[in-house]
């Protein structure tokens, strides 16, 4: 009698609107306000949606996904403590974020590592987090939705020499991300014909970077690889421009943003390129186009956007496969979530209704995400294509993709 009561109401606990007998809370360190504001915004609405769809579609064991969002600031120190609080306070069994690297790397070694506590990250691309993974000091723990800039180093390199940037000089943040994505880059760039003919590293948050601008122009390059944010980055190129230099610019992932396009002004960016984390077009890719706006009021483009639908996915995913929200069970899962022996399962209620039944009768899954199939290596880390854009009249126009393929291909002309 016992069972068959459990058996009903596991059943109806997967019948859409029913109500649910508990709430599992994930944390969320996310970028809602500073340099990377626009990242984490857009990428709690992504989890927020990937959740709502969950639970539409039953729930994940048997219960609620909730969100307890939490803002960094974009300073590491309030990052650390946010996720501080959620892990050992609030107990939470797995936190998304941070979005950028120097938030998610002081998470994971601070917290997240030591208490073994899932952390998956949608935008963190620095090479020191697979690095962290080799030494063995994440405890299998970190996962992320965005391939490594050792990666898009390969692709900016190709993009930039493709596109007639044959002498660039480069400015960047000081930071972890900053000084690896400058590293990434230079080595194939030189490979492939072109010269660095100077690097100048910023400090964040400055009210001027005039004398930066200024030790960068001279060398007459052809073009300006920025490596920055939307915010200071629209100081940087404003300053660029003031002081006469070239119109040409090479843009890294997250400066794809409206609002580092108004700061500037279109009229001096119609020569801008860039390249981020690119998506192999599935259901889950046009289910999200199609009601992200109506979600969130966002592009679906935003930066971070279609990675953190991902990251919201596989965590509640990974929940129904452990049986509960049990931090010792969920890396585990989650790569059971992606599964290569699985059902192919897209986004959306009606296919996470699908996986829920799947997981149910003990049937393996192959979530395929709005970036496309998800495959993480021993240390988290994806592979994947990237988009290549340019700034056209105000807007960020995709004009062509390397695949994981042509990323290959290229390192191997360069080795």
């Amino acid at each position: 009698m016992r069972n068959t009561l459990l058996a009903t109401v596991a059943a109806l606990t997967l019948l859409p609107g029913a109500s649910f007998a508990c709430d599992i809370t994930i944390g969320l360190v996310l970028e809602l306000t500073g340099e990377a504001g626009a990242y984490g915004q857009a990428g709690a609405k992504s989890v927020e949606m990937a959740f709502r769809d969950l639970n539409d579609a039953g729930g994940v064991a048997g219960c609620t996904l909730k969100t307890d969002t939490r803002d960094s600031q974009t300073q590491a120190n309030v990052a650390v403590d946010a996720a501080t609080q959620l892990v050992q306070v609030a107990k939470v069994p797995a936190i998304i974020g941070g979005i950028i690297s120097p938030m998610s790397i002081p998470i994971l070694t601070s917290v997240t590592g030591p208490a073994k506590v899932l952390q998956v990250s949608p935008a963190s691309s620095s090479p020191t987090l697979t690095a962290l993974g080799r030494e063995g000091k994440t405890n299998g723990v970190f996962f992320r939705t965005i391939t490594s800039d050792a990666l898009q180093g390969v692709a900016a390199a190709k993009f930039a020499i493709d596109s007639g940037m044959k002498k660039i000089v480069i400015i960047h943040q000081n930071n972890d991300f900053g000084v690896n994505l400058v590293k990434e880059f230079t080595g194939p760039y030189t490979a492939l014909g072109g010269t660095v003919i100077s690097v100048t590293p910023y400090n964040a948050k400055q009210s001027s970077y005039a004398s930066e601008v200024t030790a960068a122009m001279a060398g007459e390059p052809d073009a300006l690889y920025l490596i920055s944010d939307p915010v200071d980055g629209a100081t940087i190129a404003r300053t660029w421009v003031s002081q006469g230099g070239v119109q040409k610019f090479l843009l890294n992932d997250g400066m794809n943003s409206d609002d580092f396009i108004t700061a500037v002004g279109k009229e001096y960016l119609g020569n801008a390129f860039g390249t981020s984390s690119g998506t192999e077009t599935t259901a889950s890719t046009e289910y999200f186009n199609a009601n992200y706006n109506a979600f969130s009021g966002l592009d679906p483009a935003a930066p971070a956007a279609d990675r953190s639908y991902d990251a919201g996915a596989l965590v509640g995913l990974a929940i129904a496969i452990a049986g509960g929200p049990d931090a010792a069970k969920l890396p585990d899962a989650l790569r059971k979530a992606v599964d290569p022996a699985g059902e192919p399962i897209f986004a959306g209620k009606d296919e996470f209704a699908k996986a829920l039944k799947l997981i149910a009768e003990g049937k393996p899954i192959r979530y395929e995400g709005v970036i496309g199939p998800v495959n993480f290596d021993a240390f988290g880390d994806i592979s994947g294509p990237f988009r290549l854009w340019q700034i056209q009249d105000g807007v960020v126009t995709t004009v062509g993709d390397m695949t994981t393929a042509d990323v290959e291909a290229v390192k191997a002309q360069i080795q």
